[in-house]
């Protein structure tokens, strides 16, 4: 999604572009604390309490004091400079939930893929989907504590990472190491959009 907004307060008119961004992975792995910690705005969260009906679907033993999930998006929006915006898109982590990962994909620059080492293969429903659908993304390693630490070496090649995916150490909770990441993400989508551009017209 790429949109402009026209701003002429100044007396000129400044195009301000606004792109699309997922912020993906497993379950209970992070994704709506990013995207509250980084957003600029009160971040809308589609949130329900944990039930004992789905207790059998959802894996909360490596998230014992998580008591609500994510069951449609979060969103937020974050400024990265005054012609550059980007909406956050949370994705749900469940794989009941998977059914809506097409509809919040479309028009999308780019995704960070949020890992958590204790729970790494977690990652790989969110790691194929994006490959698949040829969407840039980056893997954000969540360092909070208590999590194993790892190389990005050591992640690239447990998740077989594509040649030249950008693995990132990051805290979920601190908007400055979020904004990072999503400022690796949009270089990367751009160099990624460019090299698919020039390979279209040779």
């Amino acid at each position: 999604m790429a949109s402009e907004d026209w701003d002429a307060a100044d007396g000129g008119e400044t195009a301000a572009l606004a792109l699309k961004i997922l912020i993906a992975g497993g379950f209970g792995v992070g994704k709506t604390v990013l995207v509250g910690a980084v957003s600029e705005i009160g971040p809308l969260r589609a949130e329900e309490p944990l039930s004992e009906a789905g207790r059998p679907m959802d894996d909360t033993e490596s998230v014992a004091r998580k008591a609500a999930t994510t069951v449609a998006m979060d969103f937020g929006r974050i400024t990265l400079r005054s012609d550059l915006a980007l909406y956050l898109f949370g994705t749900p982590g469940q794989d009941r939930y998977w059914f809506l990962w097409d509809d919040l994909a479309e028009g999308a620059l780019g995704a960070v893929v949020l890992a958590d080492t204790r729970r790494l293969a977690d990652c790989f429903p969110a790691v194929d989907f994006f490959e698949h659908r040829r969407i840039p993304f980056v893997v954000a390693v969540d360092c909070f504590r208590g999590a194993h630490r790892h190389g990005t070496q050591d992640i690239t090649h447990a998740l077989d990472l594509d040649r030249g995916t950008p693995v990132v150490l990051c805290d979920a909770r601190e908007r400055a190491s979020g904004k990072e990441v999503l400022i690796q993400l949009v270089a990367y989508a751009g160099r990624m959009h460019t090299a698919r551009l020039l390979d279209s017209v040779s």
